[in-house]
């Protein structure tokens, strides 16, 4: 026992999620008088009878190291909850669920608040019994917690996108998964384009000022929560949202080709425009992205994309404007990364 408390207790000095992933699957493994063989974490992604498995990171037996799949993974490649009867079961019950024909395996559910929805299924060598799921329960219940924190450090307080001391992190988590490919032990995945890559997209909301001073800020904070929930609604589970303050977000998104990122942000674009927001009415955005680059850094990009912003904004706002495609028609002179660099923090 005071083994698997110093385990948890090495677990909460972790603040990197994929770290905190890894060393959890290690914890229920060494878990004491269990003896688990192996242990999958799943992240639950997709809506009703479409609803996929993620791994976030499994250890099974004969690997030393926790395997992951990659987080911008093909979603059709995922398998199906419904694949799985007893992870279906737990995620129907909201509790955990024991395999009738195999009693040493169980899947536990967890919930949070953002809607994430995680299971841990576990494989032992002999049947689970009731005090052995309440300890993987317990388990689980303080990775929930750090996961909370985590949260609560990493999200905007009004939005709960994430905020902008983050940024710097996942932007260069995304340039070495751009140029890196995928781990030796990860499944092959879908052929991708040559122009696939990870785009930055910066979205100013147009005349937010005139709201402010029209409706006032309460109105004004509303309007960025639907501002949220509308981008929520518009991007895929593993692009990563972030309000940078005032009326400013940021998009991370990988992307097959220029045009399906400038897709995804025109159908925001004209989902917003179509919105009727309360009191206000109608409110536009201009936005403005560019691909990331080798060796790019996050001032650079950001610049980049807040140049085409600027230029959108200068042309008659409401809509979506691509840095590189500016500079090709040479309606923006493109500058080296030391002129573009803009101050973030």
């Amino acid at each position: 026992m005071n083994a698997l408390v110093q385990s948890l207790a090495a677990l909460g000095g972790l603040r990197d999620r994929d770290a905190l992933d890894t060393e959890l699957v290690r914890l229920v493994l060494s878990s004491s008088g269990i003896r688990i063989e192996s242990a999958d974490l799943i992240r639950v992604v997709g809506e009703g009878d479409d609803r996929r498995c993620l791994s976030l990171a499994a250890l099974k037996p004969g690997l030393e190291q926790p395997t992951r799949d990659l987080l911008w993974s093909d979603w059709s490649l995922l398998p199906k909850v419904s694949d799985f009867a007893v992870r279906q079961k737990a995620l129907d019950i909201g509790r955990a669920a024991v395999n009738p024909s195999q009693p040493g395996n169980a899947v536990l559910p967890m919930g949070q608040a953002q809607g994430l929805q995680i299971l841990l299924d576990v494989q032992a060598q002999q049947p689970l019994s009731p005090a052995d799921i309440d300890l993987l329960q317990s388990i689980l219940l303080a990775y929930q917690n750090l996961l909370g924190l985590l949260d609560y450090g990493e999200r905007d307080s009004l939005t709960e996108l994430l905020n902008r001391k983050t940024f710097d992190g996942a932007f260069f988590k995304a340039t070495a998964d751009q140029t890196g490919g995928p781990p030796d032990n990860m499944p092959e995945r879908r052929h991708e384009s040559s122009e696939s890559g990870v785009w930055l997209a910066v979205l100013d909301i147009d005349h937010f000022k005139r709201v402010n001073d029209n409706f006032g800020h309460l109105i004004g904070d509303e309007v960025l929560l639907l501002m949220a929930r509308l981008m929520r609604g518009n991007f895929r589970f593993h692009d990563q949202l972030y309000r940078f303050g005032g009326e400013e977000f940021v998009i991370l998104m990988r992307c097959d080709s220029a045009a399906h990122a400038e897709g995804a942000l025109e159908r925001l674009r004209e989902r917003v425009q179509a919105y009727a927001f309360p009191q206000v009415g109608t409110i536009t955005v201009s936005m403005g992205v560019s691909s990331l680059l080798p060796n790019d850094t996050p001032s650079s990009a950001f610049g980049r994309a807040d140049k085409a912003v600027y230029y959108a904004k200068e042309h008659g706002r409401n809509q979506v404007c691509n840095y590189q495609t500016l500079v090709a028609e040479g309606k923006l002179v493109e500058q080296v990364a030391d002129e573009m660099d803009v101050d973030l923090f």
